[in-house]
């Protein structure tokens, strides 16, 4: 059964594609040819042809490879060095976690003040009628 390639966004294909011209642009300035690429990067001729042509099939390893077989090995370190959207985004949620407590919208509502009240006057047992003693159910028929 043959591999399947996800379909890739036109934007990336160009990029792909501008890539493959550009290795292949540097293995042609250096004198060298597939079958001596394909030697040195330790794949088959076929697949680099794919990775100049542009096949997004090519796995990162072999570009990798014929990178450092171009001497171009230090561009490898330059790819996505520069981050500028992701230190973005962590420094807003740094700011989000280290801001102060919000505070507040609504009013709070402000304690009475306290008053002195006169006591109360203390009540005097008065004289209770006796207890009444319940009175008898009649049974239900």
């Amino acid at each position: 059964m043959a591999k399947r390639t996800p379909p890739t966004h036109p934007r990336v294909q160009r990029q792909i594609e501008a890539l493959s011209q550009r290795l292949r642009a540097a293995r042609m300035r250096r004198s060298m040819t597939q079958e001596v690429m394909a030697e040195r990067v330790g794949v088959s001729v076929p697949t680099i042809a794919k990775l100049e042509n542009g096949d997004p099939s090519t796995s990162l390893a072999t570009v990798l490879r014929a990178l450092t077989v171009l001497g171009l090995a230090g561009d490898i370190d330059l790819i996505a060095a520069q981050d500028t959207l992701g230190r973005e985004l962590q420094d807003n949620a740094l700011r989000r976690t280290n801001a102060p407590p919000r505070t507040r919208t609504t009013p709070t509502p402000r304690p009475t003040p306290i008053t002195q009240t006169p006591p109360a006057p203390t009540l005097l047992p008065t004289p209770s009628a006796p207890p009444k003693s319940p009175r008898p159910r009649k049974p239900k028929p």
